[in-house]
């Protein structure tokens, strides 16, 4: 399973870097939301290594961006998918958990 969210979290990433190269596209913000968005639902499913799912997910963004412009700023994306995934880990975490009025 972990696997197939790996690739999962590959191609989505490459998805989004495929949009964002588009000469027609300029929409940084809808950029960040989607690589959040794509990596928080990736989250649900992660067992370990949550940072892994989320660098998949940024990488090819961030290395588009940073080759093409020589700027190595554009490292900076992928703290989004790393929140994103983080945060859809931890939400799986908490609805686990039962309550403590249960």
């Amino acid at each position: 399973m972990q696997k197939a969210l790996l690739a999962a979290a590959l191609a989505a990433g490459l998805l989004i870097a495929w949009v964002d190269t588009r000469p027609g596209w300029d929409d940084a913000g809808v950029t960040v939301f989607a690589l959040f968005l794509s990596a928080g639902i990736i989250g649900l499913f992660v067992r370990r290594r949550a940072w892994l799912f989320g660098l998949a997910v940024g990488i090819w963004i961030s290395l588009w961006g940073t080759l093409a412009s020589r700027d190595p700023l554009f490292l900076v994306l992928l703290a989004f998918p790393t929140a994103g995934v983080h945060a859809g880990w931890a939400l799986r975490k908490l609805a686990g958990r039962p309550s403590a009025s249960s």
